[in-house]
C-alpha cells in the first residue's frame, strides 16, 4: 500500500510517552503508526529524523476580532499565525460586534467563519441572555463564556452587554448552562472591589501603566481570589462544569486543587503572559501597556507554574488579544485608556518548547496542556487532540534544536508587534498539518479561506 503522506522517523509525542515512529496519513486521518523506518512508501515523504511530532494545538481562548474590530485582527491574519505557530483549532471569544449573545448573531458569526476561516474553529458564545442559552447549544458550540468585568475608562475589550458580576445573575446563568451539559468559561473579576481599588489610585493621581498594573494585582491579587471563591461556591451549588480563565494567583491554584480533590467538574487555564512576560516587573517598566494583560508577582507565577506542571491548572490557551500601537500608547500616561491584552498565537509553542529544552517541562505535559486535555475537556477527543490511529491528521513538526530571537519584523498579526520581541527561544514549528493537509510547509504557507471547519463535539 501507499500512504498519501509518511512522516518518517519522527520523535512522536503520544499520550503514553515519547518514541520514534513513522506516521502514515491517508486523506484527513492518521491511518497507521509504524515502528521508525518501517512504514510503506508515501506519495509524499517527510524525513523527520531531527524533528518532534506533536498533536496540533487547540487554543480554546483567542480574540480573533472579527466581526467588528478588524482594524486590530481578522481571520486571514489569524489563520497564518496559527499555521506558523502549530495551532490547528482556534476558538473565538465573544467580545466582537455584534457579540454572539443570541442564536441569530451566533449563526451570522459561524457563517462568516465557514466562508473565511483558514483553520478549524468554534465560538465560545456569550451566556448573558438566559433565554438564548439553550438555542446557542444547538449551534454546536463547545462552551459558553461570561466576563465578570466591565471596563472603566474605555469601552473595549470588556464592553457593556457581555459582562455579568451580580451573584444572582451568575447563579441563574450557571443553572441554565448546567442544563445544556456544556462547560461555562468565566473571566473571574470582583467588579465591586475593583471599583473601590481604582478610586484609591485615582485619588492619589496615579493613572499611568504602573498604577494600572498594581491596581489589578492589589492586595496580593484580591480581585481574582474573591471572584474565584464565589464562582467555585456557585459551581458547587449548581453542578455546572466550570472552566476558570486567567489563573494567576497561588490562592486560586489552592482552591482549584481542593475542588478537584473533592471530585468537582472544575478546570482552568493559564496564559503565556503569566510565565514569560508579566511575571517580571522589568517587562512592565520596559513595555508599559504593551505588556499588559496583568502583572503577576513572581511568587504567584511560580505557584501557577507548579500547578501547571502537575495538571491542577489544566491547559494553556493564548488569550491572544491584539491591539494597534496607538491603542497601547495611551497607557504610558493613562493605563485605563489603553486596550488590555497581548498577541501570542504565533510564538507560544516556541515559548513552551524553550522550557522543554531547559528541562522545566516535558513534551508529554506540553502536548497534554495544549492539545489532549483541551480536546477531552471540551468534547473534541478522540477525533482531535492526540496522535492516534483514526484521529484527524492534525500534527505539528518542530525542530527542537533551532534557536532564534523573536522580532517584530516576523509578526504575522495585523497589529504588527509582539511583547515577546527580543526573547530568545529554542524550538520552532517547521510543518503544520490540518486534517492531512500541510498548511505550513517549511516556511511556506498553504492556508486558504474556507478550509477551516467547525470543530464540534465528537
Amino acid at each position: 500500500m501507499t500512504y498519501d503522506i509518511v512522516i518518517r522517523r519522527a520523535t512522536v509525542v503520544f499520550e503514553d510517552g515519547v518514541r520514534r515512529a513513522d506516521l502514515g496519513i491517508d486523506g484527513d486521518r492518521i491511518a497507521a503508526i509504524h515502528d521508525a523506518g518501517s512504514a510503506p512508501k508515501g506519495k509524499r515523504e517527510i524525513a523527520a529524523d531531527d524533528l518532534v511530532a506533536l498533536p496540533g494545538m487547540i487554543d480554546m481562548h483567542s480574540h480573533h476580532r472579527e466581526p467588528g474590530f478588524t482594524h486590530k485582527e481578522d481571520l486571514a491574519h489569524i489563520g497564518r499565525q496559527c499555521a506558523a505557530g502549530g495551532v490547528t483549532v482556534s476558538v473565538a471569544m465573544p467580545n466582537v460586534s455584534p457579540p454572539p449573545t443570541t442564536a441569530t448573531d451566533l449563526d451570522a458569526m459561524l457563517d462568516l467563519y465557514r466562508q473565511r476561516s483558514m483553520i478549524d474553529y468554534n465560538v465560545n458564545a456569550s451566556a448573558v441572555l438566559i433565554d438564548e442559552i439553550p438555542k446557542l447549544a444547538e449551534r454546536g458550540i463547545l462552551a459558553y463564556k461570561l466576563f465578570m468585568v466591565v471596563d472603566t475608562g474605555r469601552s473595549y475589550p470588556h464592553m457593556p452587554g457581555i459582562g455579568l458580576h451580580e451573584h444572582g445573575e451568575l447563579y441563574e446563568r450557571m443553572q441554565s448552562v448546567k442544563a445544556t451539559g456544556l462547560p461555562l468559561m468565566v473571566h473571574p473579576h470582583d467588579q465591586s472591589l475593583m471599583d473601590s481599588i481604582e478610586k484609591q489610585y485615582w485619588a492619589r493621581g496615579e493613572r499611568d501603566f504602573r498604577a494600572y498594573a498594581k491596581a489589578y494585582a492589589h492586595d496580593d491579587g484580591v480581585i481574582w481570589d474573591t471572584a474565584v471563591g464565589v464562582l467555585l461556591r456557585l459551581q458547587e451549588a449548581t453542578g455546572v462544569r466550570l472552566h476558570l480563565l486567567h489563573t494567576q494567583t497561588h490562592r486560586v491554584v489552592e482552591m482549584l486543587r481542593a475542588a478537584k480533590a473533592a471530585g468537582r467538574p472544575v478546570s482552568s487555564e493559564v496564559n503565556p503572559w503569566c510565565f514569560w512576560l508579566t511575571n517580571d516587573w522589568a517587562n512592565i517598566e520596559r513595555l508599559g501597556s504593551y505588556a499588559l494583560s496583568y502583572y503577576v508577582a513572581p511568587h504567584h507565577a511560580e505557584a501557577v507554574y507548579a500547578g501547571f506542571l502537575d495538571g491542577t491548572v489544566d491547559i494553556m490557551a493564548t488569550d491572544h488579544a491584539p491591539h494597534l500601537r496607538e491603542e497601547k500608547e495611551l497607557g504610558w500616561t493613562d493605563g485605563w485608556k489603553a486596550h488590555t491584552g497581548t498577541p501570542s498565537t504565533q510564538f507560544y509553542l516556541s515559548l513552551l518548547l524553550t522550557d522543554v529544552a531547559a528541562g522545566k517541562l516535558s513534551y508529554e505535559r506540553l502536548a497534554d496542556a495544549t492539545a489532549t486535555r483541551p480536546a477531552k475537556l471540551f468534547g473534541l477527543y478522540p477525533r482531535k487532540g492526540a496522535i492516534r490511529v483514526g484521529a484527524d491528521a492534525d500534527i505539528v513538526l518542530v525542530d527542537p534544536k533551532k534557536k532564534k530571537t523573536i522580532t517584530d519584523a516576523e509578526v504575522l498579526s495585523k497589529c504588527g508587534w509582539s511583547p515577546y520581541a527580543g526573547q530568545k527561544v529554542q524550538g520552532v514549528p517547521v510543518y503544520t498539518f490540518l486534517r492531512g493537509e500541510s498548511i505550513y510547509d517549511d516556511g511556506t504557507f498553504a492556508v486558504r479561506d474556507g478550509f477551516g471547519r467547525q470543530a464540534v463535539r465528537a
